[in-house]
């Protein structure tokens, strides 16, 4: 399951992955927000890293303005690791290496397209496991 959420400025994007999601089948979570009226993106992003972080959701896509808020937001909440990513080589390395459990993009700095290639490539690429990754995220855990 993958929890979604948005403010005003990430709404029209947001409304595009969630048909991208239900094209794939992949089940979700809207977390809000309901419309294009002005609201702030922390209560969205909060509530999308809480879902994950208690296991509710396996991951998490969170889009404001310029996804940077959000993603603050997001990380805010103990064993989040949200990634703002504005191409999908960052995507792919982000899983691979940081095994980020939350997108973050900018519905005004990446278009539909790209916003759904990045989508993509964030939800099928595994984390590596690799031992000096993981040794890294641990570090990450325990600061």
């Amino acid at each position: 399951m993958i929890a979604i959420g948005c403010d005003h400025g990430g709404y029209e994007l947001k409304q595009n992955v969630i048909r991208y999601l239900e094209e794939k089948d992949i089940p979700y979570e809207d977390m809000g927000c309901a419309d294009r009226e002005s609201c702030d993106y922390a209560v969205y992003g909060h509530a999308v890293a809480k879902a994950v972080a208690e296991g509710k959701c396996e991951k998490g896509i969170v889009i404001c303005t310029t996804g940077i808020g959000i993603s603050i937001s997001a990380n805010k909440v103990p064993g989040i690791r949200c990634a703002l990513c504005g191409d999908s080589f960052s995507a792919k390395m982000t899983r691979l290496h940081n095994d980020a459990n939350i997108l973050a993009m900018g519905a005004g700095i990446v278009g539909a397209n790209l916003a759904l290639e990045i989508v993509d490539v964030f939800l099928n690429t595994e984390f590596s496991g690799e031992e000096r990754h993981v040794r890294r995220i641990d570090l990450i855990e325990k600061f």
